[in-house]
């Protein structure tokens, strides 16, 4: 067994077995000194609290995603209901096609609410927006649409 193993290759991620002695402390205060101006540079512009979404827009935002997905699914979920409600007490059976159709549309709606909640919001703290949101929502859309162009041209 202990043959075998030693034969074998190392895993990646395995640490060596034979560690090598520490290098002498005039390379070890260059090396250090490299690392801190390496960390300087790659430091980002804004610390976290700075990136971070304000907590007004950020509520702003669940509210809209709660009304404008949850109405869809509850509805998608009530669609459910009534189409059994009416084949055990009217005897009423609708095409299990449709029950789908409209099941699945509206859940669909619902999946698209996440995203046009989110987007309808105003993302300015002082202006509250529109109750639908449709100037937000091309605002911030053109915003997301121009970083994305930002960002492929980066990597092309």
């Amino acid at each position: 067994m202990p043959a075998e193993e030693s034969e074998r290759s190392r895993l990646p991620f395995e640490p060596n077995k034979k560690r090598q002695k520490p290098a002498k402390a005039k390379s070890q205060s260059v090396v250090k000194e490299l690392e801190s101006s390496q960390k300087q540079q790659k430091q980002p512009p804004f610390n976290k609290e700075e990136m971070a979404i304000p907590k007004v827009v950020s509520q702003r935002m669940i509210r809209r995603v709660a009304a404008f997905c949850g109405i869809p699914t509850s509805l998608g979920i009530a669609s459910l209901v009534a189409s059994y409600l009416l084949l055990a007490y009217a005897h009423i059976q609708l095409p299990p096609i449709t029950v789908l159709l409209v099941n699945m549309g509206l859940f669909a709606l619902g999946v698209l609410g996440i995203t046009y909640g989110v987007l309808s919001a105003s993302w300015d703290e002082e202006r509250p927006g529109n109750i639908i949101g449709l100037s937000e929502f091309s605002t911030n859309w053109g915003r997301m649409a121009e970083v994305w162009r930002e960002t492929r041209k980066k990597n092309v």
